[in-house]
Order: C-alpha cells, then sequence, then structure tokens
C-alpha cells in the first residue's frame, strides 16, 4: 500500500450533502463529491489487511484494496481498469448501493470503516470527466442473436457483457424510456438521470440495441423471439406490490409507494397529467407505511412536493443503533439507517401497526392505528404504502413461455440461470425477488456467463 499507516493517521470523512433548506427545493442529487485529493486521502485509510473481507460483502467482488491504493497513488487509470472489471455500472452503485463491503471493512472493526462507495463513485466520476471512460465495440461477432426482457441493472449488466463477448443484444423494456426501476423507480435526488443516459450512450455506442416501448409477449410474441434470437433472458424485475388489504383500503389518497414514484419522475422529465391523475403531497399531510429504502424515497419526494406534514411508520420495532450479537462483524448488520429524506423533516414511528382507514366524503382523512396495545389515530390526506414487492408480474410472456415459478412465485432456473424453457434464462429480481442493485447487476454478469456457455 502507498501509506500502510494512513488508517492511523486519518480520520473518516464522507462528502456529505447539500443543505437541507436548499436540496428540498429542487431534484438535484442531495449528495456531492469532495475534492480528487480528499478521496486520495481517504484511500490511505484502506489497511493492506491480510484478508479482505470487503471482497467478501460485495456481491460483485470489486478489488477495493487494489483500486483503493492505486488511487491513493494517483493512478485513477489503472484504478479505474480494476474497478470497471467487476462492476458493469459503479456510477450507479457507488450512488445507490447500501455499501456491503463497509459493513465488512476490517478497519470497521474497531474504527471507522473506509469510505469504500464514495471512493468508487469519485473514482469513476473521475474517469467520466477525464475521458477516460468511452465506448469500445467488440473487435469481433459471434454471429449470435440475444434478447433481453427488461432494462432494469440485472438485463443491462448482462446486455453489457454478452455484448463485449461480441454477441448481438437487443433489450425489450415495455416502458418509454430505457433504466427499469433506476429511471422510474429511484428519485433524482439519489440518482440524476443523465447518469443513466450517458451509461446507455456508450452502450449504444458499442453496439447493444435498446427497444423501448415494446411490451415483449405483447408487441414482441414469445413464438417471434424464440424463432429470432439465440437465447432469451427474463430480467423484467419484482414489481407486484404488498398491498394492505383492511377497511377502508378503497378510500381516495391511497397509493403504492411505485405508482406515486414513478408517476412523480416523469413529471419530472416532462410528462403533462391531468390534475385528476396527479399524485401529489403538495399542501397534505403524508404518512409513509413502510421503513424500507423505497419509504425514503417518498419521504424526500413528499418533501419536495410541499407536504405539510409528515410521518413514516414501520410494523417492526426500530433498529439498534449499532451492531447486536445477532450480527456480528463482518456480516450486513440490521441498524437503525438515517437517509438524507429522513434528515430533511418529518416523524419516524416504530411499532406501529396500521388497523383501519378511515375516510370522509370517499377519501381518506385518518388512520387507526396501534402501539404496544394502544390505538390512536395518526391525520392524512396521502397514504403511500411502501411495504415491498411479492413477486414478478405474471404478463403474457411468461405464460407464453411456459416458465415455472418458485414458492414465492418468483421465475424458478436451475443454478445456471435456466428455466424449465430451453434457451430461456432469468435473472435479477425476477428470479430471487426483491434485492439491491449490486446483486441484480452481479446476476446480470452471472446469467450471461451462463448464456455464453449455452451459445457455444
Amino acid at each position: 500500500m502507498g501509506d500502510i499507516r494512513g488508517f492511523l493517521k486519518v480520520k473518516r470523512q464522507s462528502s456529505g450533502c447539500r443543505p437541507k433548506q436548499e436540496r428540498v427545493k429542487d431534484y438535484s442529487e442531495a449528495a456531492f463529491l469532495s475534492s480528487e485529493e480528499s478521496f486520495q486521502e481517504q484511500s490511505s485509510r484502506c489497511m493492506d489487511c491480510g484478508t479482505p473481507f470487503c471482497h467478501w460483502g460485495c456481491p460483485l467482488g470489486n478489488y477495493m484494496p487494489e483500486w483503493n491504493d492505486l488511487v491513493f497513488r494517483g493512478h485513477w487509470q489503472k484504478a479505474l481498469q480494476l474497478l470497471s472489471a467487476r462492476n458493469n455500472f459503479p456510477e450507479i452503485t457507488g450512488r445507490l448501493c447500501p455499501a456491503l463491503c463497509e459493513y465488512a471493512c476490517v478497519l470497521g472493526i474497531n474504527d471507522d470503516p473506509v469510505t469504500i462507495r464514495e471512493n468508487e463513485l469519485a473514482l469513476v466520476e473521475y474517469g467520466f470527466s477525464h475521458g477516460l471512460i468511452s465506448a469500445r465495440p467488440a473487435k469481433k461477432r459471434s454471429g449470435k442473436k440475444i434478447a433481453v426482457v427488461g432494462s432494469g441493472p440485472a438485463g443491462l449488466a448482462c446486455a453489457d457483457q454478452l455484448n463485449q463477448a461480441g454477441h448481438k443484444v437487443v433489450v425489450f423494456e415495455k416502458d418509454e424510456a430505457i433504466g427499469g426501476i433506476l429511471r422510474f423507480g429511484i428519485p433524482d435526488f439519489k440518482l440524476e438521470k443523465r447518469v443513466i443516459d450517458r451509461r446507455l450512450e456508450i452502450l449504444k455506442k458499442e453496439g447493444i440495441e435498446f427497444a423501448p416501448g415494446v411490451n415483449a409477449g405483447i408487441d414482441f410474441s414469445a413464438r417471434k423471439l424464440s424463432k429470432d434470437f439465440d437465447a432469451l433472458l427474463l430480467a423484467a424485475g419484482c414489481r407486484v406490490p404488498r398491498d394492505l388489504n383492511i377497511q377502508g383500503r378503497q378510500l381516495k389518497g391511497i397509493h403504492f409507494a411505485m405508482e406515486y414514484l414513478t408517476q412523480s419522475n416523469r413529471r419530472l422529465a416532462g410528462k403533462v397529467l391531468s390534475e385528476s391523475e396527479i399524485i401529489s403531497a403538495k399542501g397534505k399531510k403524508v404518512v409513509v407505511i413502510g421503513g424500507g429504502d423505497t419509504g425514503a424515497d417518498c419521504v424526500g419526494t413528499a418533501h419536495r412536493q410541499g407536504a405539510i406534514g409528515l410521518m413514516q411508520i414501520e410494523i417492526m420495532p426500530q433498529p439498534p443503533l449499532c451492531r447486536s450479537r445477532e450480527y456480528p462483524w463482518p456480516s450486513y448488520p440490521l441498524i437503525l439507517k438515517t437517509s438524507s429524506s429522513h434528515e430533511e423533516g418529518g416523524l419516524r414511528e416504530w411499532s406501529v401497526s396500521t388497523k383501519k382507514f378511515i375516510g370522509e366524503n370517499g377519501r381518506i382523512k385518518k388512520l387507526l392505528c396501534q402501539k404496544d396495545g394502544v390505538e390512536f389515530q395518526i391525520e392524512a390526506d396521502l397514504v403511500i404504502l411502501a411495504l415491498g414487492f411479492l413477486r414478478p408480474e405474471n404478463n403474457t410472456l411468461l405464460e407464453e413461455l411456459k416458465v415455472e415459478f418458485d414458492t414465492k412465485g418468483n421465475v424458478k432456473t436451475s443454478d445456471f440461470f435456466i428455466t424449465a424453457k430451453k434457451g430461456v434464462f432469468s435473472c435479477g429480481d425476477m428470479r430471487r425477488g426483491q434485492s439491491l442493485v449490486a446483486w441484480a447487476i452481479y446476476e446480470g454478469r452471472q446469467a450471461a456467463q451462463a448464456i455464453g456457455q449455452f451459445l457455444k
């Protein structure tokens, strides 16, 4: 390592976010990056430990100690090559990943871990700003064609790998633009869509063909897919939301989180809706049910839309502030996480179960809740259900392909991502259920390897 005592000299320093009073007025990214010099200094904290458990913590197996050392030495291009060898979209994981690697950092046993995620983001953004990342089309083509259904991180990662291997790849997306949940489900204050578009331009120049607005199975039949392509990958995600079927659920003003977030993103992108279609928190008392990341995204969106009151409730108890015995190092712990959205305001309540929605003139007005056996009411003009997802949508394509499903309703595959239909593969949330972006990219890469073997 460049400085074997760096972790003793330098304390962890995160980049942080823009001031709260400033960022809630727009949808630009809340977080900002420090200077290159700062990240070089933070990279020096990597310990050159004998067994780097950050590799173990990361689904992608990133070479963190190696590229951290190269960043510290100022060898940004070599560092970028190592980073790109394991991660197709570090500009995405650097913004969205919960940094499983940092919780497995050896330095984290008795000190603050290395800022691995921020270093990763600084590295890839350095690469873009200095012209180190550009299109590199495959020099040789195999003559094989693969269809990828779904343009989220799993589908895009698989398409990228297969294209680099020389195969022709066409990515089908039923929505009007490419990106899947990255484009429509993640708010701009966490991931500006220019970041996705920048990468897509490179993928296009490298030869990947994108077909947005095409619903595979309807606009492009399963029979035609099987006929025109040598292999087919299903990576359409896990989109069926978990509902809360209690009295009053039919009242107006109660919406699923993805319904709320996707509309917000589309409106921000310029889509015009009628007044009756708009789901807005402006001037309303908002309750978000569900304490996860999606719920936090709804909180941040409601702040920016002008909510006058905001509460996020969760049925589970409040997690501890630090590791418990149930989650020892280097496992990813269940601890209290406070996002930039939570810092912007609103209340968070734990161990709260919702018993009944109470309305007036057909619209939601109150929630009847219970905590520790005591019932109470919460006023609400808008309720967002952020309770996670159950399974993929059972659409025409899956029916016609006659794929099998596991006990949870996900597409069933072998260990090599092969479905019950020959030549048809599946990966990502559609196969494993709702998960993290790093796992999606990993699944896409592994599925690409399996498809490559099949094509041989």
